[in-house]
């Protein structure tokens, strides 16, 4: 329908060029001096209609070179997207290949048929042996290496981070100095909205060469180890403050009670002892919430206890002086 269509209007603009042409043609034979202009206006016409024609019938047969070569191309196209998509929606499995691969696989395929149907089909088109041909596509192809180094670099980069299987859609991770949620990875960029739904766009070379942590990578099956510090005296024997920071991480949502939470003593310091509590979520993507409710009940578990904790920066005279908790009423 789309050839018998667009024959219709090229045909309908040769109509209206024969047209013109004769109404030109008419009008100059009404004139005795314009009627060689008249004969050689109708005679140039048909030469170079007639050698139009001749080019056409001898390019018929690389024309149709050049259509079954884009057919096939076409077909194998056609037929790997139906491929790379079943195993995409997990269809077709194949041994050693995840289905996160098969959007860039199908990219890079397509992009090699399409350079093969290039190469294939370029010493059929017209021209092609020119030299000036020649020299645009020479002048073409320095043009596109100068000018696209670091689109390149970014492509390739975004093909490593892939096959490298440092993050899916919708992980949480962290790149550099920016955490948030992998909205999109495309071959140039990846995009991140952080947890204050700021959307961030990093070049795929500058994440490969940045490390990348992935909070989601082992968070539903071994869950993600949140961990955070207190600092405490040592009047206040270490068994109570394990006991408090325990309470605070059984009362706080999406903790996991297996495995459990448990405290470790990680300094000894010159007036108090460092304790850390590490407990375990499968939700690291409210891990900044998490802490904050964690946080919340560890002050109150250590208020109504009436155990101070104590920081680095933290002074005190024992001369009577109130707790450093906060009172009942606030």
């Amino acid at each position: 329908a789309r050839l018998l269509h667009g024959g219709n209007k090229w045909l309908r603009r040769a109509i209206k060029a024969i047209l013109i042409l004769f109404f030109l043609n008419v009008i100059f034979v009404f004139f005795e001096w314009s009627r060689e202009i008249a004969v050689s206006l109708i005679t140039g016409a048909m030469l170079a209609v007639e050698n139009v024609l001749l080019d056409v019938v001898d390019y018929l047969p690389d024309l149709l070179v050049i259509i079954v070569v884009v057919l096939v191309a076409r077909f194998v196209v056609h037929l790997l997207k139906l491929v790379f998509d079943g195993i995409s929606a997990r269809r077709i499995s194949i041994p050693g290949f995840y289905p996160e691969w098969s959007r860039t696989s199908y990219n890079l395929v397509r992009i090699m048929v399409i350079a093969l149907t290039v190469i294939i089909v370029f010493p059929y088109l017209p021209g092609s042996s020119s030299p000036a041909f020649q020299g645009v596509s020479i002048f073409l192809g320095v043009l596109l290496s100068l000018g696209s180094t670091s689109a390149v670099a970014n492509v390739v980069a975004g093909i490593v981070i892939t096959y490298t299987r440092a993050f899916k859609i919708g992980d949480r991770v962290k790149i550099s100095n920016t955490e948030g949620d992998v909205i999109e990875r495309s071959a140039f960029v990846t995009r991140i909205r952080t947890p204050k739904n700021v959307e961030v766009s990093i070049p795929n070379a500058s994440v490969l060469s940045n490390h990348i942590i992935n909070f989601s990578a082992q968070a539903k099956q071994a869950g993600l180890t949140l961990h955070t510090s207190v600092t405490i005296g040592y009047d206040v024997p270490w068994a109570r403050v394990h006991e408090l920071l325990l309470q605070a991480a059984d009362q706080t949502e999406r903790i996991e009670k297996e495995p459990a939470p448990y405290v470790l003593q990680t300094a000894l310091n010159d007036f108090y002892v460092e304790y850390e509590l590490n407990a375990t979520t499968r939700e690291p993507g409210l891990k900044q919430r998490t802490y904050s409710d964690l946080h919340a009940n560890i002050l109150n578990a250590f208020a109504e206890a009436g155990v101070e904790i104590l920081s680095p920066h933290y002074e005190a005279r024992r001369d009577g002086s109130a707790l450093a908790v906060p009172s009942s009423d606030g």
